[in-house]
Protein backbone atom coordinates (compact mmCIF):
# COMPACT_ATOMS: atom_id res chain seq x y z
CA UNK A 1 0.00 0.00 0.00
CA UNK A 2 1.22 3.50 -0.83
CA UNK A 3 2.71 5.17 2.27
CA UNK A 4 0.60 8.32 1.82
CA UNK A 5 -2.56 6.20 1.78
CA UNK A 6 -1.46 4.58 5.04
CA UNK A 7 -1.06 8.06 6.54
CA UNK A 8 -4.52 9.09 5.32
CA UNK A 9 -6.03 5.96 6.87
CA UNK A 10 -4.25 6.69 10.16
CA UNK A 11 -5.61 10.24 10.15
CA UNK A 12 -9.18 9.20 9.28
CA UNK A 13 -9.26 6.41 11.88
CA UNK A 14 -7.86 8.71 14.59
CA UNK A 15 -10.56 11.30 13.84
CA UNK A 16 -13.24 8.58 13.88
CA UNK A 17 -12.13 7.10 17.23
CA UNK A 18 -10.80 10.36 18.78
CA UNK A 19 -7.76 8.52 20.10
CA UNK A 20 -4.28 7.56 18.89
CA UNK A 21 -4.44 4.46 21.07
CA UNK A 22 -7.78 3.23 19.69
CA UNK A 23 -6.75 3.99 16.11
CA UNK A 24 -3.52 2.03 16.62
CA UNK A 25 -5.47 -0.92 18.01
CA UNK A 26 -7.97 -0.86 15.14
CA UNK A 27 -5.27 -0.67 12.47
CA UNK A 28 -2.77 -3.00 14.16
CA UNK A 29 -0.08 -0.31 14.47
CA UNK A 30 1.77 1.04 17.49
CA UNK A 31 0.49 4.26 19.03
CA UNK A 32 3.77 5.96 18.18
CA UNK A 33 3.42 4.80 14.56
CA UNK A 34 -0.01 6.41 14.24
CA UNK A 35 1.20 9.63 15.86
CA UNK A 36 4.26 9.74 13.61
CA UNK A 37 2.19 9.33 10.41
CA UNK A 38 -0.12 12.18 11.40
CA UNK A 39 2.88 14.36 12.33
CA UNK A 40 4.33 13.62 8.88
CA UNK A 41 1.10 14.87 7.26
CA UNK A 42 1.14 18.01 9.40
CA UNK A 43 4.78 18.71 8.47
CA UNK A 44 4.13 18.01 4.79
CA UNK A 45 1.04 20.24 4.62
CA UNK A 46 2.21 22.92 7.05
CA UNK A 47 -0.92 22.75 9.22
CA UNK A 48 -1.97 21.35 12.58
CA UNK A 49 -4.68 18.73 12.10
CA UNK A 50 -5.56 17.60 15.63
CA UNK A 51 -5.65 19.00 19.13
CA UNK A 52 -6.38 17.44 22.51
CA UNK A 53 -9.38 18.26 24.70
CA UNK A 54 -10.97 16.68 27.78
CA UNK A 55 -12.83 14.04 25.73
CA UNK A 56 -9.84 13.05 23.58
CA UNK A 57 -8.72 14.38 20.21
CA UNK A 58 -10.60 16.74 17.92
CA UNK A 59 -9.97 18.39 14.57
CA UNK A 60 -8.51 21.88 14.47
CA UNK A 61 -10.12 24.44 12.16
CA UNK A 62 -7.51 23.53 9.52
CA UNK A 63 -8.22 19.86 10.15
CA UNK A 64 -11.95 20.41 9.61
CA UNK A 65 -11.20 22.00 6.23
CA UNK A 66 -8.75 19.28 5.17
CA UNK A 67 -10.72 16.24 6.44
CA UNK A 68 -13.29 15.92 3.58
CA UNK A 69 -10.49 16.03 0.97
CA UNK A 70 -8.57 13.25 2.74
CA UNK A 71 -11.78 11.22 3.02
CA UNK A 72 -12.49 11.68 -0.69
CA UNK A 73 -8.93 10.65 -1.59
CA UNK A 74 -9.24 7.49 0.46
CA UNK A 75 -12.68 6.65 -0.97
CA UNK A 76 -11.31 7.13 -4.49
CA UNK A 77 -8.33 4.91 -3.67
CA UNK A 78 -10.63 2.12 -2.46
CA UNK A 79 -12.78 2.48 -5.58
CA UNK A 80 -9.66 2.24 -7.74
CA UNK A 81 -8.51 -0.89 -5.87
CA UNK A 82 -11.88 -2.56 -6.45
CA UNK A 83 -11.78 -1.65 -10.13
CA UNK A 84 -8.25 -3.02 -10.49
CA UNK A 85 -9.40 -6.26 -8.90
CA UNK A 86 -12.22 -6.50 -11.42
CA UNK A 87 -9.85 -5.83 -14.33
CA UNK A 88 -7.07 -8.14 -13.19
CA UNK A 89 -9.07 -10.84 -11.45
CA UNK A 90 -8.18 -12.03 -7.98
CA UNK A 91 -4.43 -12.44 -8.04
CA UNK A 92 -3.22 -11.15 -4.71
CA UNK A 93 -4.71 -9.79 -1.51
CA UNK A 94 -5.61 -10.46 2.11
CA UNK A 95 -9.05 -11.38 3.47
CA UNK A 96 -9.42 -10.36 7.12
CA UNK A 97 -12.09 -12.27 9.03
CA UNK A 98 -13.41 -11.81 12.56
CA UNK A 99 -14.58 -15.07 14.06
CA UNK A 100 -15.17 -17.06 17.22
CA UNK A 101 -13.45 -20.33 18.05
CA UNK A 102 -16.02 -22.91 16.96
CA UNK A 103 -16.33 -21.40 13.46
CA UNK A 104 -12.54 -21.01 13.21
CA UNK A 105 -12.08 -24.65 14.23
CA UNK A 106 -14.85 -26.46 12.39
CA UNK A 107 -15.81 -24.36 9.34
CA UNK A 108 -13.02 -22.09 8.21
CA UNK A 109 -10.22 -24.61 7.52
CA UNK A 110 -12.24 -26.38 4.80
CA UNK A 111 -13.65 -23.12 3.42
CA UNK A 112 -10.19 -21.59 3.17
CA UNK A 113 -8.80 -24.75 1.55
CA UNK A 114 -11.58 -24.72 -1.06
CA UNK A 115 -11.02 -21.02 -1.74
CA UNK A 116 -7.24 -21.30 -2.04
CA UNK A 117 -7.61 -24.16 -4.51
CA UNK A 118 -9.16 -21.53 -6.81
CA UNK A 119 -7.20 -18.46 -5.67
CA UNK A 120 -3.85 -19.68 -4.29
CA UNK A 121 -2.27 -16.24 -3.82
CA UNK A 122 -4.95 -14.87 -1.51
CA UNK A 123 -3.84 -14.75 2.13
CA UNK A 124 -6.03 -14.77 5.23
CA UNK A 125 -5.89 -13.03 8.60
CA UNK A 126 -8.18 -14.49 11.26
CA UNK A 127 -8.99 -12.52 14.41
CA UNK A 128 -10.59 -14.56 17.18
CA UNK A 129 -12.81 -12.81 19.70
CA UNK A 130 -16.19 -12.67 21.33
CA UNK A 131 -19.28 -11.18 19.68
CA UNK A 132 -18.67 -7.64 20.98
CA UNK A 133 -15.08 -7.65 19.80
CA UNK A 134 -16.03 -8.90 16.34
CA UNK A 135 -18.72 -6.22 16.00
CA UNK A 136 -16.13 -3.59 16.94
CA UNK A 137 -13.60 -4.92 14.42
CA UNK A 138 -16.20 -4.77 11.63
CA UNK A 139 -17.27 -1.22 12.50
CA UNK A 140 -13.69 0.05 12.71
CA UNK A 141 -12.58 -1.69 9.52
CA UNK A 142 -10.14 -3.98 11.30
CA UNK A 143 -11.75 -6.94 9.49
CA UNK A 144 -13.57 -7.16 6.17
CA UNK A 145 -16.44 -9.18 7.63
CA UNK A 146 -17.14 -11.37 10.62
CA UNK A 147 -19.04 -14.39 11.82
CA UNK A 148 -21.54 -13.36 14.52
CA UNK A 149 -24.55 -14.41 16.49
CA UNK A 150 -27.69 -12.94 14.97
CA UNK A 151 -29.32 -10.53 15.44
CA UNK A 152 -26.43 -8.11 15.73
CA UNK A 153 -26.09 -4.32 15.52
CA UNK A 154 -28.69 -2.68 13.22
CA UNK A 155 -25.99 -0.67 11.43
CA UNK A 156 -24.41 -3.89 10.10
CA UNK A 157 -25.56 -5.83 7.03
CA UNK A 158 -26.05 -9.52 7.74
CA UNK A 159 -26.69 -12.86 6.06
CA UNK A 160 -27.96 -15.88 7.96
CA UNK A 161 -25.88 -19.06 7.67
CA UNK A 162 -26.83 -21.69 10.22
CA UNK A 163 -29.06 -22.52 13.18
CA UNK A 164 -26.81 -24.07 15.82
CA UNK A 165 -28.73 -26.15 18.37
CA UNK A 166 -27.67 -26.31 22.01
CA UNK A 167 -26.87 -29.63 23.65
CA UNK A 168 -26.44 -30.73 27.26
CA UNK A 169 -23.11 -32.32 28.15
CA UNK A 170 -22.61 -34.51 31.23
CA UNK A 171 -19.81 -36.84 32.40
CA UNK A 172 -19.91 -40.49 31.37
CA UNK A 173 -22.11 -42.64 33.65
CA UNK A 174 -24.03 -39.59 34.84
CA UNK A 175 -27.59 -40.38 35.91
CA UNK A 176 -28.99 -38.05 33.20
CA UNK A 177 -27.45 -39.98 30.32
CA UNK A 178 -30.28 -42.53 30.47
CA UNK A 179 -32.83 -39.88 29.46
CA UNK A 180 -33.87 -39.42 25.82
CA UNK A 181 -33.91 -35.66 26.34
CA UNK A 182 -33.13 -33.31 29.21
CA UNK A 183 -35.23 -30.44 30.55
CA UNK A 184 -33.82 -27.34 32.22
CA UNK A 185 -35.52 -28.50 35.42
CA UNK A 186 -33.38 -31.66 35.25
CA UNK A 187 -30.33 -29.41 35.57
CA UNK A 188 -31.68 -27.49 38.56
CA UNK A 189 -29.43 -27.94 41.58
CA UNK A 190 -26.60 -29.54 39.60
CA UNK A 191 -23.22 -27.77 39.49
CA UNK A 192 -23.27 -25.88 36.20
CA UNK A 193 -20.32 -24.68 34.09
CA UNK A 194 -21.31 -21.60 32.07
CA UNK A 195 -19.85 -20.55 28.72
CA UNK A 196 -19.94 -16.78 29.12
CA UNK A 197 -17.94 -13.57 28.84
CA UNK A 198 -19.13 -10.23 30.21
CA UNK A 199 -22.67 -11.56 30.63
CA UNK A 200 -23.19 -11.63 26.86
CA UNK A 201 -23.45 -15.31 26.00
CA UNK A 202 -26.12 -17.18 24.09
CA UNK A 203 -26.90 -19.35 27.11
CA UNK A 204 -27.24 -16.47 29.56
CA UNK A 205 -29.74 -14.73 27.31
CA UNK A 206 -31.76 -17.90 26.81
CA UNK A 207 -31.82 -18.67 30.52
CA UNK A 208 -33.20 -15.19 31.20
CA UNK A 209 -36.01 -15.62 28.68
CA UNK A 210 -36.93 -19.00 30.20
CA UNK A 211 -36.63 -17.77 33.81
CA UNK A 212 -34.08 -20.44 34.67
CA UNK A 213 -31.27 -19.88 37.17
CA UNK A 214 -28.67 -22.68 37.17
CA UNK A 215 -26.29 -23.33 40.06
CA UNK A 216 -23.24 -21.83 38.37
CA UNK A 217 -19.97 -23.11 39.85
CA UNK A 218 -17.62 -22.06 37.04
CA UNK A 219 -17.72 -19.44 34.28
CA UNK A 220 -15.31 -19.36 31.35
CA UNK A 221 -15.20 -18.34 27.68
CA UNK A 222 -13.11 -21.41 26.77
CA UNK A 223 -15.39 -24.17 25.48
CA UNK A 224 -12.60 -26.76 25.59
CA UNK A 225 -11.96 -25.96 29.26
CA UNK A 226 -15.67 -26.59 29.91
CA UNK A 227 -15.55 -29.99 28.21
CA UNK A 228 -12.45 -30.93 30.21
CA UNK A 229 -14.12 -29.94 33.49
CA UNK A 230 -17.31 -31.82 32.65
CA UNK A 231 -15.26 -34.91 31.80
CA UNK A 232 -13.70 -34.74 35.28
CA UNK A 233 -17.12 -34.58 36.92
CA UNK A 234 -16.92 -30.95 38.02
CA UNK A 235 -20.36 -30.15 36.64
CA UNK A 236 -22.66 -30.20 33.63
CA UNK A 237 -23.04 -27.64 30.86
CA UNK A 238 -24.89 -26.58 27.73
CA UNK A 239 -22.87 -25.90 24.58
CA UNK A 240 -23.68 -25.22 20.91
CA UNK A 241 -23.61 -28.31 18.71
CA UNK A 242 -20.96 -26.79 16.44
CA UNK A 243 -18.51 -26.77 19.34
CA UNK A 244 -19.20 -30.44 20.00
CA UNK A 245 -18.07 -31.71 16.61
CA UNK A 246 -15.10 -34.08 16.88
CA UNK A 247 -15.11 -33.99 20.69
CA UNK A 248 -11.88 -35.33 22.17
CA UNK A 249 -13.31 -35.70 25.66
CA UNK A 250 -15.17 -38.63 27.22
CA UNK A 251 -18.61 -37.02 27.54
CA UNK A 252 -22.26 -37.80 27.01
CA UNK A 253 -24.09 -35.36 24.71
CA UNK A 254 -27.85 -35.09 25.26
CA UNK A 255 -30.72 -33.32 23.52
CA UNK A 256 -32.74 -30.63 25.27
CA UNK A 257 -36.50 -31.07 25.38
CA UNK A 258 -37.05 -27.45 24.28
CA UNK A 259 -35.71 -25.76 21.12
CA UNK A 260 -32.70 -23.73 22.23
CA UNK A 261 -30.32 -22.50 19.54
CA UNK A 262 -28.21 -19.64 18.28
CA UNK A 263 -28.34 -18.17 14.77
CA UNK A 264 -24.95 -17.76 13.12
CA UNK A 265 -24.44 -15.32 10.28
CA UNK A 266 -22.02 -13.11 8.39
CA UNK A 267 -21.89 -9.37 9.10
CA UNK A 268 -20.19 -6.46 7.32
CA UNK A 269 -20.62 -2.71 7.04
CA UNK A 270 -21.57 -2.30 3.38
CA UNK A 271 -21.44 -4.83 0.58
CA UNK A 272 -20.21 -2.21 -1.90
CA UNK A 273 -17.06 -1.76 0.21
CA UNK A 274 -16.16 -5.46 0.27
CA UNK A 275 -13.13 -6.37 -1.83
CA UNK A 276 -13.65 -8.68 -4.78
CA UNK A 277 -11.75 -11.40 -2.88
CA UNK A 278 -14.12 -11.07 0.09
CA UNK A 279 -17.15 -11.21 -2.19
CA UNK A 280 -15.84 -14.36 -3.87
CA UNK A 281 -15.21 -15.96 -0.49
CA UNK A 282 -18.77 -15.21 0.62
CA UNK A 283 -20.07 -16.60 -2.65
CA UNK A 284 -18.21 -19.81 -1.85
CA UNK A 285 -19.76 -19.85 1.61
CA UNK A 286 -23.34 -19.31 0.46
CA UNK A 287 -23.57 -20.80 -3.01
CA UNK A 288 -21.11 -23.69 -3.27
Amino acid sequence: MDMNIQKYIAFLKTVELKSFTKAAEALNYSQSGISRMINDLEDEWGVTLLERNRTGLRLTSDGINIYPYVKNLFDEYESMQRKLEELNGIKFGVIRIGTFSSVATHWLPQLILNFQNKYPNIKFELLLGDYDEIEHWILTGRVDFGFLRLPTLPKLSTQFIHQDDFKVIVPKNHFLEKKDSVSLNDLSGLPFILLDKNGNSNITTLFETMDFSPDINFTTWDDYAIMAMVEKGLGVSILPELILQRVQYDLTILDLDVPLYRKIGIAYKEEKNLSLASKKFLDLLFFE
